[in-house]
């Protein structure tokens, strides 16, 4: 089963003299990554970013080398807005990228960024605003552009939900929402009796998942990811309430 414990965004971060504040659609990221878009002052570029000052510099991406839940999210948020990115790329953990350097870690791509003019690369929010880099203002399906944060990120999830959770929060339909989030989930088996595990330690999980969904919630925001809402509160709850051992409820 797919229990979701909070909402994390994944913004472009990049390394230009001044730190300019810029914005881009879908569109426009996918040509960069496929390779198409090569120098920073690409007309396309500068269309969204009419006033700023774009240099006459090439664009290097970089990628995550491992395979990832960010380069997972990233891709399909590109498949889903960018019928060209979907045909040539594709979504997935690991994807053959067309261009650009790789980086180990979320901590490996901002730090490649950090390190060198010039670049772009996707990781998670929490690592630009602690490795000061600028990041992307995204246009959203809405056609409304917007700073990835706790609230942006949060509204993605404001979407009808099924009941097993497992759903792309990618460019949500809500008009104020961040369009690269996504749920972070833990996976949990549904029948707890297995490899040898005992009741007691069912039992404990049980009680860890509904601390997780309801205590412990008022931490993600100090930890930089946003808030479950209370309708993927609820359905997660009725997820844990299933689980079983030995096909008997599990004891509260």
């Amino acid at each position: 089963m797919h229990i979701p414990t909070c909402v994390g965004a994944v913004v472009l971060a990049y390394n230009l003299d001044g730190n300019p504040t810029l914005r881009f659609d879908a569109r426009t990221v996918g040509d960069i990554f496929l390779g198409t878009i090569t120098r920073w002052n690409d007309s396309r570029i500068a269309a969204l970013n009419p006033g700023v000052k774009l240099p006459d510099l090439p664009i290097t991406t970089i990628h995550r080398s491992d395979g990832s839940g960010t380069t997972s999210i990233f891709t399909n948020y590109l498949s889903v807005a960018v019928p060209t990115w979907k045909s040539k790329v594709g979504a997935g953990k690991s994807v053959s990228w067309p261009v650009g350097l790789g980086g180990k870690g979320n901590d490996g791509v901002a730090g490649l960024v950090s390190q060198n003019r010039g670049t772009i690369g996707y990781v998670e929010l929490v690592y630009a605003i602690s490795s000061k880099l600028p990041y992307a203002t995204m246009r959203n399906s809405s056609g409304n552009f917007v700073v990835a944060s706790l609230a942006s990120t949060g509204r993605a999830a404001q979407v009808q939900l099924p009941d097993d959770l497992k759903v792309l929060l990618m460019n949500s339909s809500d008009p104020q929402s961040y369009p690269i989030a996504a749920f972070t989930w833990l996976l949990v088996y549904r029948e707890q009796k297995y490899a040898g595990r005992a009741l007691g330690q069912a039992i404990a999980l049980k009680r860890l998942l509904n601390w997780m969904l309801t205590t412990a919630q008022s931490v993600n925001e100090g930890l930089g990811y946003g808030t479950l809402s209370a309708t993927a509160v609820t359905k997660a709850q009725v997820l844990v309430s299933s689980m079983t051992y030995g096909g008997a409820p599990i004891p509260d």
